[in-house]
């Protein structure tokens, strides 16, 4: 891989109820999610452009999938402040684990949350 290539492409956030998933993120963040059934996978994707080079990720419903607070923790982005969607996520079931913190002025900031899977998900903006 080059310098100038994007490490990642995909991301999927394991749940076990869809509609439930779909709805806390679909409020937490305002956007709309399209669902699709890909054979042993129900999918419903973050709103993105197929072939920018931009990471893109999805809501994904599995055997293979299981949600949890241990492992990877995906930054979703919640320019240009993440107050607005702190304000909502414990609104619609989630948990806030880190406040929004400041990471450095340049950098901006961090918050980590719990969703209503039970992932352990991050937040970044820059104000």
């Amino acid at each position: 891989m080059d310098k100038t290539t994007n490490a990642l492409n995909w991301f999927e956030i394991p749940v076990t109820d869809m509609e439930r998933a779909k709805h806390f993120y679909q409020v937490a963040f305002g956007i709309h999610m399209d669902e699709m059934n890909m054979g042993e996978m129900l999918m419903a994707g973050f709103p993105g452009e197929p072939g920018s080079g931009k990471a893109m990720g999805a809501l994904v419903k599995s055997e293979y999938h299981k949600p949890s607070t241990d492992g990877v923790v995906v930054y979703l982005n919640a320019n240009p402040d993440m107050s607005d969607v702190l304000a909502r996520i414990e609104g619609e079931g989630g948990q806030i684990v880190m406040p929004k913190t400041q990471i450095t002025p340049e950098i901006g900031y961090m918050a980590f949350f719990i969703d209503t899977e039970g992932n352990k998900v991050a937040l970044h903006s820059q104000e």
